[in-house]
């Protein structure tokens, strides 16, 4: 972190000689969809800066971390902080999906906080341009979030793939929990492909809807 017009900023470094050729293709791949990113709930990237051995790139701080850490610090959240997180989740996403970029790593770890608990999408490690009608078919992002497409190893629409994680994302907001979940990849895969997930007893009717 450092100072920049009396702003805090956080910085990436990112050190090249341990990236491999596609490693390395995939930095810059991220780094050119956050410039084309302006968005309140997104992480901006303000400054991109290289040397011979390292990038650094400059972004929007967060103060509050990430929504991973709220929840374990506070516990879930009530419907309303929930609802208030989840319309700037879907406006940051539906952002991104206009603007040709699927993000393929939803999950609360890359959901943070800015100073006002106001969301700031982040990590486009794993994000990619797409064209609609369009297939993608390298598996991204965290399994307990993934689609099923994904487990089936088939190719997918990479912004209905988002909203299915969006979805995992909420209810982990709401329950403080992972709606699937597995000792092993293959357990996970199979409670994900079973469609079958516990509704907790302290949810309201309309949360349940």
């Amino acid at each position: 972190m450092w100072s920049v017009a009396c702003d805090k900023v956080a910085i990436k470094i990112i050190d090249k000689s341990r990236l491999d050729e596609d490693n390395l293709k995939k930095t810059f791949r991220e780094i050119a969809i956050m410039k084309r990113l302006r968005h309140p709930h997104v992480v901006r990237l303000y400054q991109v800066m290289e040397s011979a051995n390292t990038i650094y790139l400059v972004t929007e701080y967060a103060p509050n971390g990430e929504i991973f850490d709220h929840l374990v610090s506070q516990g879930r959240m009530t419907e309303a902080e929930a609802a208030r997180a989840f319309a700037q989740m879907v406006a940051a996403v539906g952002y991104c999906h206009s603007r040709g970029v699927v993000h393929r790593d939803l999950k609360a770890e890359n959901l943070l906080l800015d100073a006002d608990m106001n969301i700031k999408l982040a990590d486009f490690g794993f994000s990619n341009e797409f064209v609609a009608g369009g297939a993608l078919a390298t598996w991204c992002g965290s399994p307990p979030y993934a689609a099923p497409e994904l487990f089936e190893g088939r190719r997918y629409d990479g912004p209905k793939a988002d909203i299915w994680s969006l979805g995992v994302v909420l209810y982990v907001l709401v329950c403080g929990a992972l709606p699937f979940d597995g000792g092993t990849l293959h357990e996970l895969r199979n409670v994900v492909l079973s469609g079958k997930f516990r509704i907790p007893y302290f949810m309201s009717q309309g949360e349940c809807c």
